[in-house]
């Protein structure tokens, strides 16, 4: 039995040896999946996104290749991986040397970067930074291009403090209520200073945390001006301070060069329409006179959060020629609020696209408010309106003043019941829906006793189009204007197209005004 077990560990060791794999220095040409890795536009001394080149050995032997490195050394911004091995004799992923790969095999190599604009080009605005990954044979060196483009920005940020090799931030004192008494909250950020409150559009701004506003200062972000905010970022307008957008209508249709966008700060393509990305612009109680024009609000938690304003002699919020796309949770949320808004288009979030919650005052002409989330299932219509608040202790808030007003427009969305009107007491809500197109197709007669749902009582329903075809381009993509086919065209008020005569496009409406925010366009086959 012991000569036995003796052969046996003779011949494992002896096929061992056998089997054993041998490289050779490559001689022989590489091939590789791409020529040239381009890389996403990256803000300034912002990380970018990991991309990927496949390295292939079509050949019949074993290789080793002698060297990869990148072609500007140590001082390039480049990094590489290189089938998991990152920092190879202490090279900061600049430089590998003698990289095994098997016959008929492949490898990966991954590329970030991370650039300062101001030390390789401090006269543009955005430069085109480039290098090369070089491989070294015994033939030959061949390469692979490195491209990417930089642009410089304004960052807005709050401060960072060291305590015992742990990182603090600075956070928000806000006077949420009112009283003049300010409360410290966990809200990463900081006000704005005086010399900070005029955005223009010559750079893009990056805001990481909460870029807030103080009381008795003003906003001003001008035409074409792009704002990006980082996760959890946002801005928040308090007590007697306001926010003003002046974008203007655009030439070109995929540049939008004079609107006004908020939206995050990952630049890749593959995050453009990615909800939830950031927070929300936050307007809180005594805010006063915030106003959006030409504006495009993209893949917030929330688009715009507004408390308080309901008995303020002007609107706290004015929304004319708005886009909000893209929330996980709401739109438009709204508690006790006043709002005004005129060709604004609300479409693809995870809860509602217009919340007007807990009363308050809004008039709302000639506006699509739709919802076509397909990202998982959402419990609430694309209009939520209601009369009350209830607390985490469940102690339930009426509000009586409660007024709502709905003209020309669009509420529609891909579930059956796309408008949810809750109330709390015996006050009889004031509302009215007049020449406006409204998806509830209530086929269980769920609501069939709800006296807020009698669609023949006139006094709150005038003109009312129950479950007709908008007929939009592509609702589940955004592009929310009505062609040809529409059932809509030419059912608006001339009334109410006379208060908003010009539609999102500027397009005259008044001859026979359509619903919603677009006249309808002529789409040929």
């Amino acid at each position: 039995m012991l000569k036995t077990s003796f052969i046996i560990i003779i011949l494992s060791f002896w096929n061992s040896c056998n089997d054993e794999i041998n490289f050779e220095i490559n001689e022989n040409l590489l091939e590789f999946s791409k020529d040239t890795v381009y890389l996403d536009t990256v803000f300034t001394n912002i990380g970018s996104s990991t991309y990927n080149l496949k390295v292939y050995n079509n050949s019949s032997d074993n290789i080793i290749i002698p060297e990869i490195k990148l072609a500007n050394g140590q001082g390039s911004y480049y990094r590489l991986n290189v089938d998991g091995i990152y920092n190879q004799n202490d090279e900061n992923g600049k430089r590998f040397e003698n990289i095994e790969l098997l016959a008929n095999d492949s490898l990966y190599i991954f590329v970030e970067t991370t650039i300062d604009i101001n030390e390789i080009n401090n006269l543009q605005q955005s430069f085109l930074y480039q290098d090369k990954i070089e491989f070294l044979n015994l033939n030959n060196t061949q390469y692979v291009e490195l491209v990417t483009l930089v642009k410089d920005a304004v960052f807005i940020y709050p401060e960072r403090y060291e305590d015992n090799q742990d990182y603090t931030y600075e956070t928000l004192s806000i006077d949420f209520n009112g009283d003049g008494v300010n409360e410290e909250t966990n809200i990463r950020g900081r006000f704005l200073t005086n010399e900070e409150l005029n955005f223009t559009n010559e750079k893009p701004y990056v805001i990481y945390g909460y870029a807030a506003v103080n009381s008795g200062d003003e906003l001003i972000i001008e035409k074409g001006s792009r704002i990006h905010f980082h996760e959890n970022s946002g801005i928040i307008i308090t007590e007697g301070a306001s926010i003003k957008t002046y974008g203007e209508i655009s030439l070109d249709s995929e540049l939008y060069e004079n609107e006004v966008i908020f939206e995050g700060d990952r630049l890749e393509p593959s995050f453009e329409d990615i909800p939830g990305q950031w927070g929300a612009i936050w307007l809180l109680n005594g805010s006063i006179e915030n106003e959006f024009n030409y504006t495009t609000i993209k893949n917030s938690s929330i688009g715009i959060y507004t408390v308080g304003g309901q008995n303020d002699f002007e609107y706290q919020l004015s929304l004319k020629n708005v886009k909000i796309f893209n929330s996980s949770n709401f739109g438009v949320l709204a508690r006790s609020s006043s709002i005004f808004a005129e060709n604004t288009i609300i479409s693809k979030s995870g809860q509602s696209s217009f919340a007007a919650t807990y009363g308050g005052n809004y008039d709302l002409n000639h506006c699509t408010i739709s919802n076509y989330w397909n990202l998982g299932l959402r419990q609430y219509p694309s209009l939520l309106v209601n009369n009350f608040f209830i607390d985490s202790d469940e102690n339930e808030f009426v509000n009586e003043n409660f007024q709502l007003s709905i003209s020309n427009s669009i509420i529609t969305g891909n579930q059956n019941i796309e408008l949810l009107i809750e109330q709390l007491g015996n006050q009889n809500l004031d509302f009215n829906f007049i020449n406006s197109l409204i998806k509830f197709n209530d086929v269980s007669d769920y609501f069939s006793d709800e006296i807020n749902y009698d669609f023949s009582n006139s006094e709150k329903y005038n003109n009312i189009y129950l479950n007709l075809n908008a007929s939009f381009i592509e609702p589940f993509e955004n592009d929310l204007r009505i062609d040809q086919n529409s059932e809509i065209i030419g059912l608006g008020s001339i009334e109410f197209a006379e208060i908003t005569p010009f539609d999102i496009l500027n397009t005259n409406r008044l001859n026979s005004p359509d619903l919603g925010a677009y006249q309808h366009i002529i789409i040929v086959d």
